[in-house]
């Protein structure tokens, strides 16, 4: 199967070329508009010079089964348009872009081609998070907290709020049938954000503070007077009277633990097995991420 990875920076090397290069039956192809990262990358992981690509055109031609998209946002409309007009199975990071128009563009794009498209939400899969849907959820908690990061309101939800979103659409246990967002926004900047999902008988609150003291991210799951919390997606501890630890394994890789491999792995299997996967659902994050940017911006208006 020959599978595109378009864009190398952090994300891409950080957590998805560890997973892409490890596995069986897969020509990997990369592309980046930076002869020298290129090369560097390409080296690292011995990928062969006829795989090595610095426009996409070039790397289209090669007739890819799938394609995975780490550029910059900002580009992600052009790249993910040129991919399924292609016909093919596109991956792209959250979000699939800054505005709604362009999003829903893309997704009537996959869904009249009848090519698969996926947005990156690994959080769904990390082994933490993924069982806490066992768990009772009249209460849901999430923060994802940074330091000195206030921003722009748009980039800030859309690049990084967008997975408390989509976390809590996942985790929710019924229909929400209220949403109320609070914000602080100064000079123009967000500096942190409240987003409340209410619906019978749940309460989710997601809570983003970019100049909280401390990178974290927490999420806690109640009900029926027991408690699940998951520390930076690792360490899980029950409370039940006494509170009992399970810590990550000292060789889990942190792909593994952060949902990246699975969701990967989720979407390559898809492919093999020629199934179309649709964006309608992940469409959704983006249309409610949208709501919170009106309502933010109004807040700072």
């Amino acid at each position: 199967m020959k599978v595109g990875c378009i864009g190398l920076g952090d994300i891409a090397q950080k957590a998805y070329l560890p997973v892409l290069t490890t596995q069986a039956g897969i020509e990997l192809h990369l592309q980046t508009r930076t002869p020298a990262t290129l090369a560097r990358i390409a080296d690292q992981h011995r990928v062969p010079e006829a795989q090595r690509h610095t426009d996409l055109d070039s790397l289209i031609a090669q007739g890819l089964d799938a394609a995975f998209v780490h550029a910059p946002t900002a580009v992600h409309p052009e790249i993910v348009a040129r991919l399924l007009e292609a016909g093919v199975a596109t991956y792209v990071d959250k979000p699939l872009a800054y505005e709604l128009a362009e999003s829903e563009r893309l997704v009537r794009l996959a869904e009249e081609r009848g090519v698969s498209l996926a947005v990156g939400f690994n959080r769904r899969y990390a082994p933490g998070y993924a069982q806490c849907v066992e768990h009772p959820r009249e209460l849901i908690l999430l923060q994802k907290n940074r330091v000195g990061l206030p921003e722009e309101p748009r980039s800030m939800i859309l690049d990084d709020f967008i997975h408390v979103v989509d976390t809590l659409r996942f985790l929710v246990p019924g229909t929400v049938d209220d949403v109320t967002v609070r914000a602080r926004v100064e000079d123009g900047l967000l500096h942190h954000v409240v987003l409340q999902l209410a619906g019978d008988g749940f309460t989710a609150l997601g809570v983003m503070n970019r100049l909280s003291g401390s990178t974290e991210e927490i999420l806690e799951v109640s009900g029926q007077d027991t408690k699940r919390q998951v520390v930076n997606l690792a360490d899980v501890i029950d409370h039940k009277g006494q509170p009992t630890v399970r810590r990550r394994g000292d060789w889990v890789p942190v792909a593994r633990q952060r949902g990246i491999e699975q969701v990967v792995l989720a979407f390559l299997d898809a492919v093999r097995a020629g199934k179309v996967l649709g964006a309608r659902d992940a469409l959704a994050t983006h249309e409610l991420c949208e709501q919170i940017v009106r309502e933010v911006q109004r807040a700072g208006a």
